[in-house]
């Protein structure tokens, strides 16, 4: 994720609900390697390091464990010299529901 000038808070460093999102997005894909419909139960973020317009963010999630309906991944955002920006621990959910069709070529 390119940092831009708009992702930054009031102290010029970016926004720790930007980095959260992209470590929740890399949980939602790491979670959802299957055919079920897996969602978050909960997260835990801890951010380790500040970042700034024109950094590159980069964000890996492993899962730890999976047994039954519920998943346990950690996620690790880092900056493009490799220091650890943020860890986060995601908790998964795996439900019923029905994945979704998503008709691609109505897309933008």
């Amino acid at each position: 994720m390119p940092v831009r000038d708009d992702m930054l808070n009031g102290f010029a460093i970016t926004h720790g609900g930007l980095v959260f999102a992209l470590a929740d997005t890399a949980f939602a894909i790491a979670c959802n390697e299957d055919e079920r419909v897996t969602v978050a139960q909960g997260a835990d973020i801890t951010f380790l390091a500040s970042t700034t317009a024109g950094q590159t963010l980069t964000a890996t999630a492993v899962r730890r464990s999976r047994a039954g309906r519920s998943g346990l991944y950690d996620v690790t955002v880092t900056d493009e010299s490799g220091t650890v920006v943020a860890e986060m621990r995601g908790r998964s959910l795996a439900t019923d529901r029905p994945r979704p069709v998503i008709d691609r070529a109505d897309t933008p």
